[in-house]
């Protein structure tokens, strides 16, 4: 339970924030839960946060990088994705949200802008295909997905968080040609193509100027508790059919800034790109409306040997991502670094990594670890037991300075995959109602003493 009354992403009740984090990626609004808003104040425990990711129910996973769900729909979109008519988007939307406030969640973190478009009614970017089944088209009947998960989100006391994706402009899976007013046809120079995806270059200034309009017009136009990023900046590495490395082609943006005087390496530079947008957005959102919290849930190891018994990936290097920067600058109003591995397992153990973004964040920032919900009771390789989630949970609320947790993904939810919804209710939420007495006996105590 979230005790000290913030903000962010889990399992019960709402105020305020994952696709992508090693999450699912998906063109549907993808669902996650968070911590309890600042304005909130009680003297009982709140529930820990927690973020509900789901999958795409409603059209196919847009990006489903790990996994992805289909839905047929009562009528077949033009290029192969089949489309659900309004009423079905709205009363899956709804089951989404009826489940989240059963659990006792906290939020909803809302996925908007897959490829640099929207799931929402902007005068920047096109319809999303995800939506329609043609990017461009409006759905009909006409709703607007951001504005009605926003009101039924709050009439079921959750925060809802709207999650973009910074840079993607197309993903592998995407089957509409472009709309006339997508960015790759309005400025192809501004978009590269990369192991199949197309991506906007981060070292184009323009890029960072048209995701800030992005979530800025978002922020000024609806009433969204939270703006949510995940762990795509640059995009993870890819070999060709030889094994060989493939590059990023962003020579010309490189060329260009040290033709100006720039004196970064390109490494270097690359994260300075990422950093500049970073601090962009959390200066941005807070200007226009400042109780709207940004949150990011990067990959969660920030370079191996941190702490010195961790290996793995490196997103420092490979994503360009400084993420503890982020965490140390104060960038972030909540950060939920992707914990999805077990307690067990020494070399990237939930434990000893949590422990060290706890003692990186020295601006005092929530810290909600970002949990794999989706493999716990699940099969394969990487999945684990449902009392396995359940330590993860404890832990957190053991670790100080740790007050919740995200959980990717809400399809786990949804079908309460190994009974995990009556372990958590039971075990989780029981344990919130024991201290929630001891609180208050404690309280009478002292007034007969």
């Amino acid at each position: 339970y979230h005790e000290d009354v913030s903000r962010d992403i889990v399992m019960y009740r709402a105020s305020k924030c994952d696709g992508g984090y090693g999450l699912v990626q998906t063109g549907w609004p993808q669902l996650l839960m968070s911590p309890l808003s600042a304005v909130e104040t009680s003297d009982t425990p709140r529930p820990s946060l927690t973020f509900a990711v789901s999958s795409a129910l409603l059209v196919p996973a847009a990006g489903a990088d790990h996994e992805g769900q289909e839905k047929s729909g009562k009528e077949a979109g033009q290029f192969g994705h089949p489309i659900p008519a309004t009423a079905e988007q709205q009363a899956e939307l709804i089951a989404l949200l009826d489940r989240a406030a059963a659990l006792k969640l906290n939020a909803v973190l809302f996925q908007i802008r897959p490829a640099a478009d929207a799931l929402y009614a902007s005068k920047i970017e096109p319809w999303s295909e995800y939506l329609t089944g043609a990017q461009g088209r409006a759905p009909v009947p006409f709703w607007d997905p951001l504005a009605f998960a926003i009101t039924e989100a709050h009439a079921r006391n959750l925060e809802l968080h709207a999650w973009f994706n910074p840079y993607r402009a197309r993903h592998t899976d995407a089957k509409s040609p472009f709309s006339k007013t997508h960015i790759a046809r309005t400025n192809p120079s501004l978009v590269k193509p990369y192991a199949g995806y197309l991506w906007m270059d981060p070292g184009e200034p323009a890029v960072r100027a048209r995701t800030l309009r992005v979530v800025l017009d978002v922020v000024k136009r609806y009433d969204v508790d939270g703006i949510h990023l995940d762990d795509y900046f640059y995009p993870y590495p890819a070999t060709d059919k030889r094994g060989r490395a493939i590059a990023f082609p962003d020579d010309r943006s490189f060329k260009r800034y040290r033709a100006k005087g720039g004196t970064l390496k390109r490494p270097d530079w690359r994260r300075r790109n990422v950093d500049l947008l970073v601090e962009e957005l959390h200066t941005g959102i807070h200007k226009v409306k400042p109780w709207v919290r940004f949150g990011i849930s990067p990959f969660g190891i920030w370079r191996p040997g941190f702490p010195a018994q961790v290996r793995g990936f490196d997103a420092y290097e490979q994503l360009h991502a400084d993420a503890r920067k982020w965490l140390r600058e104060g960038w972030v109003d909540y950060f939920t670094p992707q914990l999805y591995w077990p307690t067990t397992r020494r070399e990237q153990a939930y434990p000893a990594l949590l422990e060290w973004w706890v003692g990186e964040n020295v601006m005092g920032r929530h810290m909600w670890p970002g949990n794999f919900t989706s493999r716990a009771g699940g099969v394969g390789s990487g999945a684990f037991s449902v009392s396995e989630l359940v330590e993860q949970i404890r832990v957190t609320r053991l670790q100080e300075g740790a007050t919740g947790n995200v959980h990717f993904s809400m399809k786990s939810f949804l079908t309460n995959q190994a009974g995990m919804n009556d372990s958590l209710l039971v075990r989780v939420v029981l344990d919130n109602e024991i201290r929630t007495f001891q609180i208050r006996m404690g309280a009478r105590q002292g007034k007969t003493t």
